[in-house]
């Protein structure tokens, strides 16, 4: 245990339906994080990957204290963040830093480099003294393959590779532990994807970070990834190592993901036994009973509509699957 830096149990997030304009009166709630339990170690890399709205952005918020649990509780480096002081919240958050999806908005088009990189000094004014802080920034800047004269040029004069480099450097300001990364690669081109994966592994080695890397690239995440967590609707329903979740998967909604992926090698697509989903995904503020991915599933029986299945070793894989019928099934994948 003394090697898990970032944890989470059974960590919910709702967020109100409400109608009415003064007297607002609560009639559902947006389900986007259920019951999420994960661990990261020291120098790991945990991959979280899903479809778009299955509340891995929301849980990223969740775990850099952008957004307030409704219950559950999230421990950094054994550190209860629900039951220490307020100050103590702050301090912590410092050990946990957040490299965003888009590098286009997530710069402020009005300072320059040195100010965005430092800005972190200055919302912690304690970590640094002023007259250290330009060249603490020059150096970041070094350290993430920029020019460091760059100093006092402004997010327009970079190249969207450039400018992901710069929130990288935003987010090591502080000396953080753990890094989340929310897609950072997703809007930049293919090439520019692997010199940023790259940085992203050298920064790793060189500085001892553990990263929880969220993504829905599936090939990008296999590069990374020390173990991958698949999510639904809000719940994690498959864990495992690299190895274990893409070529041994048990879930059939891990199976169908990985089946969707694109095989650049057009002797093997006809080796493979794509998956088609039928129907859209549920709404969160409406899931199905039981299995929430039951009426999608190839597999669903009565049970699954009666019992939520419960994430845990099932088969012979070794590792935790939330299916009631979970079962190894060969995939063919971009990797091979």
């Amino acid at each position: 245990m003394s090697d898990v830096v970032l944890e989470t149990r059974d960590l919910v997030k709702h967020f109100p339906l409400t109608r009415g304009i003064v007297f607002k009166k609560q009639y559902g709630a947006v389900q986007a994080v259920d019951g999420v339990s994960l661990q990261l170690r020291r120098g790991e890399t945990l991959g979280i990957v899903g479809e778009s709205g299955c509340g891995k952005s929301t849980l990223a918020r969740l775990l850099v204290g952008l957004e307030t649990p409704t219950s559950g509780d999230l421990f950094v480096q054994g550190k209860n963040m629900s039951k220490v002081s307020a100050e103590e919240r702050r301090r912590g958050r410092r050990n946990i830093q957040l490299v965003m999806q888009d590098p286009y908005t997530s710069l402020n088009p009005r300072m320059t480099v040195g100010d965005i990189v430092g800005e972190p000094f200055e919302v912690h004014p304690d970590v640094l003294p002023k007259a250290r802080r330009r060249a603490k920034v020059q150096e970041l800047l070094d350290l993430v393959g920029l020019n460091p004269d760059h100093i006092t040029r402004y997010p327009h004069q970079f190249s969207g590779g450039q400018r992901q480099r710069i929130g990288i450097a935003r987010a090591l300001a502080l000396n953080p532990e753990i890094i989340l990364c929310d897609e950072p690669v997703s809007a930049l081109d293919v090439s520019i994807q692997a010199q940023v994966i790259n940085l992203l592994e050298k920064l790793q080695k060189e500085l001892g970070l553990s990263y929880v890397f969220i993504a829905h690239d599936l090939s990008v995440v296999r590069h990374i990834a020390d173990r991958v967590a698949v999510m639904y609707l809000g719940k994690i329903i498959e864990i495992g190592t690299e190895d274990e979740i893409y070529d041994n998967p048990t879930h059939p909604y891990t199976q169908a993901l990985l089946s969707a992926v694109p095989v650049p090698d057009p002797r093997r697509r006809g080796h493979r036994d794509q998956i088609v989903l039928t129907g859209d995904v549920p709404s969160p503020a409406n899931p199905p009973s039981g299995c929430r991915f039951r009426t999608r599933c190839w597999k669903a029986q009565d049970i699954c509509a009666e019992q939520q299945p419960l994430l845990e070793i099932r088969d012979k894989s070794g590792h935790p699957s939330a299916c009631h019928f979970a079962e190894v099934r060969d995939v063919v994948h971009a990797s091979e």
